[in-house]
């Protein structure tokens, strides 16, 4: 009964529509995220591309991609490594490291022991350093 009301060619449309409306969400979302991820617009410039993007979806969709869509992975790659630092520093001090000088000095004894060679111990002093 239902494959006779319902064709294959409908179910097919159907999953395509559902996929574009997916799609559709996952892109407006994206946009959203830039818009408030950029550091280089003011708060009333962000006010307008919002306010733009919720009348007008579609269009202002389209329009921010064209106008700063080049940007977008740049600004998300910039995150990312913000997350990173910030993840790394957490790690750090959770892990009870210590201070510069005492990092330097487990790893002068590991140099004296015979653990890690002079220029293992060059390479992890610059980076203890740095």
């Amino acid at each position: 009964m239902l494959a006779y009301n319902y064709p294959i060619l409908d179910l097919i449309w159907t999953m395509f529509m559902f996929f574009v409306f997916v799609l559709w969400i996952w892109l407006l979302i994206a946009v959203f995220m830039d818009v408030f991820r950029s550091h280089d617009l003011s708060g009333g410039v962000k006010a307008l591309w919002v306010l733009f993007i919720i009348i007008l979806p579609f269009l202002g969709v389209l329009i921010y991609l064209i106008a700063r869509g080049g940007k977008m992975h740049e600004r998300a790659a910039e995150q990312a490594v913000q997350q990173q630092k910030a993840f790394d520093t957490y790690v750090k001090q959770a892990a009870g490291s210590g201070s510069t000088a005492d990092d330097l000095a487990k790893l002068a004894d590991l140099k004296q022991k015979g653990v890690i060679s002079e220029a293992e111990f060059e390479a992890q002093k610059a980076k203890i350093l740095a």
